[in-house]
């Protein structure tokens, strides 16, 4: 695997190496052994997959707080993703900055995704599935999220009008 840091503090776009012969490839997503060498948190705990039907559903921004802060791993399983991580750790350098990468189930390509760092994605194409590795397990009472049309960060969305549950659509704003 190829581990390529990101302009967010701790965040990594994770590229396998693809071991390629004419009937298609194998590649390594996760290896405890190589996260924990790159100073990532190397357990993770539970494993989601998100399918959203529509193109432009917009799911985020979300994260969790102490004591059930998460780690994400994140990866594209089908479709695309317009893929955004927002910095809410105060100490970070970047803190209050935002990063998105466009993710498709072709590349494989993952991020990693640290503590205190809000994540959220906009579906580019229907029948899109997104599969989800947290170093935590979800804890209702610890699951929080800021809009994801909150001035303060002004993150740039690839389509307008989303779909949007009611949880995202109610989220506060940040200040």
């Amino acid at each position: 695997m190829v581990f390529v840091p990101r302009k967010i503090t701790g965040a990594y776009v994770i590229e396998p190496d693809k071991i390629e012969d004419s009937r298609g490839f194998l590649a390594r997503v996760f290896c405890k052994k190589e996260f924990a060498a790159h100073g990532l948190n190397p357990e993770m705990v539970q494993c989601n997959i998100s399918f959203t039907m529509r193109k432009g559903t917009l799911r985020g921004m979300h994260y969790q707080t102490a004591p059930r802060q998460e780690a994400k791993l994140v990866r594209c399983s089908r479709g695309s993703i317009y893929d955004v991580l927002l910095d809410l750790r105060p100490q970070s350098p970047t803190f209050r900055q935002w990063e998105a990468i466009t993710r498709t189930a072709e590349t494989c390509r993952m991020a990693y995704i640290p503590t205190g760092v809000a994540h959220g994605f906009q579906t580019l194409i229907d029948a899109t599935e997104v599969f989800y590795q947290m170093s935590e397990f979800y804890t209702d009472s610890c699951a929080q999220g800021v809009r994801w049309d909150d001035p303060a960060f002004a993150i740039d969305w690839p389509i307008e009008n989303p779909v949007l549950s009611d949880r995202d659509r109610s989220q506060p704003l940040w200040s």
